[in-house]
């Protein structure tokens, strides 16, 4: 082509090519993101950075990430394959479906097939605490493998979602139903905790497919179920190969460019805060909805009415074991806190017992409630990295009560004496992730006015551990989100299988002589 015209007619030079293909970075070179910021290489990734390979730009916070040629075809490849996979989904029947979910769990309630898994998943553990890596969700023991079975087969026994009429507008002569249907593949990036591979399958129940990307920890024990037990059921049954597949990267930059895949219809990211929130800002930048499950630590609030035997029941039974839905952050009125404060403090004490010790953090200002032996004693606290003598009892600023302890075997949980049950709400609703609250009370005007103010999906009036899908609502989750980023997606605090839809329109009409002007239908022919 010539040079372009401009609007007198005149030739003008047309610049330099407006598109072209990033081959390689320099150190320092200006990276532009949000708009009006800009991020600088660093010399390690203009060394590394080769043709062919991709630069994430995270448009919230000017990350640079670096996805290698590699890594890009192995996600492009695996998505690829759920996307053709629920191209097919509409043909295969409901009961495939069911039949799908019955050969998974019966090979995972296979000796052969289970000792296999277990074999991978010891050496997955093993590596995991040479690396000093945490192995309290790693392991894959036979508690787990139950919860798998009866997770797979709650969903083959769940009634099938798509086709289902949600509603149905009548008008004279016609009438307009809303419909259940599939959403489409759906992208799964969670920590390693090998039974949520199991439960993600929940979207095949309503025809979407799904494709994983676990943890490096976890990612032995991953081959091994998609081996042995998955791949297996998905031919059994007549599903198209690609309904489940696991993204088989140990690699982070292959997390990042299966989320920045357009063809997913729902990215779901379980694992640290951080991690989660910037897979989320990659999907959103990709034009995906997510769904993330990142921070956790729930609140117990102590008010004047609370009953001391239920205040210690809630404590004691809400730090059994550290996942989202422990006991984190607990507040006592000020007016009960010479009564309840020893409460708690033997709550926890016969938690530790339960476990290995247990550590308390004490907003600034309350140290004095806490007998000074306390204050001064030492003891052991069990970290990722090992056993090592630490003070129990250390000191909080207020603005720090938003941080979730990630503890291993020792229970670890801050304390804060409130003036009110409304101080407590606010310090909830400004520094928590916005997860889950308990209030323990027996004046229920203070519940009900509690449960109107927490900013939390989850809200009770007692422990805080009946957060989770399996065990509240007979459904494997996906997930347990927050409001911390905003309000939820889909239609509830837990995702589930039967949660992840969209909606058709369908006509019937009975009239064929309807027109939007009124016009008759004119006579066939001339």
């Amino acid at each position: 082509m010539g040079d372009s015209l401009d609007d007198g007619g005149a030739r003008r030079d047309p610049g330099p090519a407006r598109e072209g293909r990033l081959e390689a970075l320099a150190p320092g070179q200006a990276i532009v993101f949000g708009g009006d910021r800009v991020a600088y290489v660093s010399p390690d990734l203009a060394a590394a950075f080769k043709a062919g390979d991709r630069l994430l730009v995270v448009q919230d916070t000017g990350d640079l990430l670096h996805v290698p040629g590699a890594e890009q075809a192995v996600a492009a490849e695996a998505v690829g394959r759920a996307d053709q996979a629920f191209a097919r989904m509409g043909e295969v029947s409901d009961d495939a479906v069911s039949a799908f979910f019955e050969a998974f769990a019966a090979r995972l309630a296979d000796d052969a097939c289970w000792d296999a898994i277990a074999a991978a998943n010891a050496a997955d553990v093993t590596a995991a605490a040479a690396r000093g890596r945490s192995t309290t969700r790693l392991v894959a023991g036979e508690a787990m493998c139950a919860d798998m079975i009866a997770g797979l087969r709650a969903w083959r026994d769940a009634e099938p979602s798509r086709g289902r009429v949600l509603e149905r507008i009548e008008h004279p002569g016609w009438s307009v139903e809303q419909v259940s249907a599939p959403l489409g593949p759906v992208g799964f990036v969670f920590e390693g905790r090998p039974n949520v591979f199991a439960d993600a399958t929940g979207v095949l129940r309503g025809g979407n497919t799904v494709v994983f990307r676990i943890g490096s920890d976890a990612l032995g024990t991953a081959r091994a179920i998609v081996a042995h037990a998955l791949a297996p059921a998905l031919a059994q049954a007549g599903l198209p190969e690609g309904a489940a597949v696991l993204v088989d990267s140990a690699a982070h930059a292959a997390g990042w460019a299966m989320f920045a895949d357009p063809r997913l219809a729902l990215a779901v990211a379980r694992g640290s805060g951080p991690a989660v929130a910037q897979l989320g800002a990659i999907a959103r930048q990709a034009g995906t909805p997510v769904s993330l499950h990142g921070t956790g630590g729930a609140w117990i609030v102590a008010a004047e009415s609370a009953d001391a035997t239920r205040f210690f029941a809630a404590v004691f039974h809400s730090l059994d074991r550290k996942v989202c839905n422990t006991l984190n952050v607990c507040c006592i009125v000020r007016s009960r806190a010479g009564e309840l404060v020893p409460v708690f403090l033997d709550a926890l004490a016969r938690a530790g017992e339960r476990r290995q010790g247990w550590k308390l953090h004490v907003a600034q200002d309350d140290l004095s409630l806490i007998p000074a032996e306390l204050r001064a004693a030492r003891g052991l606290v069990v970290r990722a990295d090992g056993a090592r003598e630490e003070a129990l009892v250390e000191p909080i600023a207020d603005a720090d009560l938003g941080r979730e302890w990630e503890w291993e075997a020792t229970p670890e949980v801050s304390l804060k004496v409130v003036d009110g049950v409304e101080e407590a709400v606010a310090l909830f609703n400004a520094l928590s992730p916005r997860f889950a609250a308990s209030l323990i009370a027996e004046d229920q005007d203070a519940q009900r006015r509690f449960y109107d103010t927490i900013d939390a999906p989850f809200t009770g009036d007692g422990f805080t551990r009946w957060v989770d899908g399996q065990y509240a609502l007979d459904r494997p989750e996906l997930g347990l989100s927050n409001w911390q980023n905003g309000r939820l997606f889909a239609r509830g605090g837990v995702l589930a299988g039967d949660g992840v839809f969209s909606v058709r329109a369908r006509v019937r009409q009975a009239d064929a002589g309807l027109d939007r002007q009124g016009a008759p239908t004119p006579p066939r022919g001339t």
